[in-house]
């Protein structure tokens, strides 16, 4: 008998568990349709129907990091607009909350890094985003984001360098490609640049604005007659998956 109602308890607690990853499956799922829902009424100028859109994917599904985020842009959009400090106060709030729930979140870092510049508070975006990659050493994401803020502040080669040790982390990371590319482009470093390109291309072809920045590259090359440079296995390509539904504003 003792036998019996323990397999009978085991099956109860899996049968529990089975419906509580499929309660939970089917909030994420739920909560995802009312981001993509909000992020297109983001789009079309709608903040206000975003954010109840927003709102209700956070009621659907409490610990949803991209609803967090999601409303973090949207009040920090609206706040810039009407120079509202208690706004961008409750942005600021919103970012952090996101990031307690996805420590790793890359639209929210992006999202309070400049929120804190924008506040004048500079120094702590650096430490945001420096903190980060510390924190994450196998991201590459935190690298670029790093960058970004180096180059938007005018130092493109500590951008230079923390892009070349996110691709030391992961050869294959378009976004890291593409900056690199742009920082020497804008140096005049035009075989260079175009060779970034083209990885980053190798890497993800569903990129229309790199295939128009090596087209142009290599017209600018051919005209002055300098040579085109192509990486190491230019005829290579990468089959990497694209990304899904995008749920987050970006």
């Amino acid at each position: 008998m003792f036998n019996s109602r323990y397999r009978q308890r085991n099956v109860s607690a899996g049968t529990i568990a089975i419906l509580a990853a499929f309660t939970f499956s089917g909030c994420k799922m739920a909560a995802d349709s009312q981001n993509l829902q909000g992020v297109k009424l983001y789009q079309q100028g709608n903040y206000d129907g975003a954010m109840q859109q927003f709102q209700q994917a956070l009621a659907t599904h409490p610990e949803n990091a991209d609803a967090y985020y999601n409303m973090a842009a949207t009040v920090h959009r609206m706040g810039i607009a009407k120079n509202d400090q208690n706004m961008l106060r409750q942005a600021e709030t919103l970012y952090n909350q996101c990031l307690d729930l996805n420590e790793d979140h890359v639209d929210c870092h992006r999202g309070l890094g400049v929120l804190l510049a924008e506040t004048g508070r500079s120094d702590r975006a650096f430490k945001l985003m420096q903190n980060w990659a510390a924190s994450s050493p196998s991201s590459p994401d935190a690298r670029v984001e790093l960058a970004r803020l180096y180059e938007e502040f005018g130092d493109p080669e500590q951008a230079k360098l923390q892009l070349t040790e996110a691709l030391q982390i992961d050869h294959f990371d378009a976004r890291a490609w593409n900056a690199l590319g742009r920082l020497r482009e804008q140096a005049g470093d035009y075989g260079q640049a175009l060779a970034d390109y083209q990885r980053s291309y190798e890497v993800n072809s569903s990129q229309p604005q790199i295939a128009e920045r090596i087209a142009a590259l290599n017209h600018k090359i051919y005209s002055t007659g300098a040579p085109a440079v192509t990486p190491p296995g230019g005829t290579r390509t990468v089959n990497v998956p694209q990304p899904g539904v995008n749920t987050t504003i970006r």
